[in-house]
């Protein structure tokens, strides 16, 4: 490793227990040599972190703080390197992970976030058919164009999987201790900045699916939060100066309305596929027919909302069908 690793990997660690070093393993043993590994210790007490290698490339971190995100921080403060990756003391790097993402970095200098294939898997148990298929909609998401129209249906992104440019954090700044994922929320900054996206088209990460998950334990992965940062980004950008009309009415689609209009955005009404009568009302809103809302909706933008699965590939024909612009006219919001 030379005094300044062109590469700085930054894993952030509570008590990483039996699988701590497995990933640590994985990161030491890239076929890319030139990086420090960062491993900032959030007051673990489970002795994982005094258990881990001896390694000139490998330095044990503690802060005074708490959290992920004054752990991630933390670490990208101390980072010396020019590209900052992400990994999760639970997950396994392919061996040519930064190789590959470095490689691609280079020959694409105008992409500022490189992701790459992911594997979900999980130990003695089988995969949930949720996780199948977020790991299916993932991959398939590789351009920016694909990545960005995809932004406000999920994170495009499994954290752990990412390269960064270490410069794009002074264009959208540090993470940020929000009610929403820290990750998610650094997607839509980078978004609304202009950073472009891409994804490596080979396998980068093995991403371990267990109950002990922040994804499973912290509130900020909550549906509900989610819809809060959808909300917020939209009324940065897409919705300044201009109306929504939802289209759906699940549980999420009422969420999202009352989030949108507590930031200020007038939603004009909500569409569906089969309103019970031409007046039916939702949080006070009309409730039109596809056929209505097309016709009156002027310059509002359409927030597609059903909440079923394949029901937003069904929703993008039907607009597409009508000469609608995705990313223009509509987004798909999940």
């Amino acid at each position: 490793m030379s005094e300044r690793p062109a590469l700085s990997v930054v894993m952030p660690v509570k008590n990483g227990g039996q699988w701590l070093h497995t990933a640590v393993d994985s990161v030491l043993q890239q076929s890319f040599t030139d990086f420090e590994l960062l491993v900032i210790d959030d007051h673990s007490f489970d002795g994982s972190v005094e258990q881990l290698p001896q390694d000139p490339r490998l330095k044990v971190l503690r802060h005074p703080g708490s959290g992920i995100v004054e752990s991630l921080n933390h670490g990208l403060v101390k980072a010396k390197g020019e590209f900052i990756a992400r990994m999760d003391g639970a997950d396994i790097c392919h061996p040519e992970r930064f190789q590959r993402q470095m490689d691609f970095a280079h020959q694409h200098p105008q992409v500022g976030i490189v992701g790459g294939l992911v594997e979900i898997f999980s130990d003695g148990s089988t995969v949930s058919d949720d996780n199948i298929s977020y790991q299916e909609w993932l991959n398939r998401l590789q351009s920016h164009a694909e990545i960005a129209r995809e932004l406000f249906v999920h994170a495009p992104f499994l954290h752990s999987s990412v390269l960064m440019r270490k410069p794009i954090f002074q264009k959208v700044g540090l993470y940020r201790d929000l009610s929403w994922p820290e990750d998610y929320d650094l997607w839509l900054r980078a978004w609304l900045r202009g950073i472009e996206f891409a994804k490596v088209p080979e396998l980068v990460l093995m991403w371990r699916e267990h109950p002990e998950r922040i994804t499973h334990t912290d509130r900020r992965y909550a549906t509900k939060e989610f819809i809060k940062a959808k909300a917020w980004a939209l009324s940065e950008s897409l919705l300044k100066d201009r109306s929504a009309i939802i289209c759906g009415t699940s549980k999420a689609a009422l969420k999202l309305c009352d989030v949108l209009r507590a930031l200020g955005v007038r939603v004009a009404g909500f569409a569906d596929v089969t309103p019970d009568s031409a007046d039916t009302q939702h949080h006070d809103l009309p409730t039109l027919s596809y056929e209505a809302m097309l016709a009156q909706r002027g310059d509002a933008l359409l927030i597609g909302a059903l909440g079923r699965r394949g029901a937003s590939e069904q929703l993008r024909q039907i607009f597409a069908a009508s000469r609608l612009v995705e990313g223009h006219d509509f987004i798909l919001a999940g």
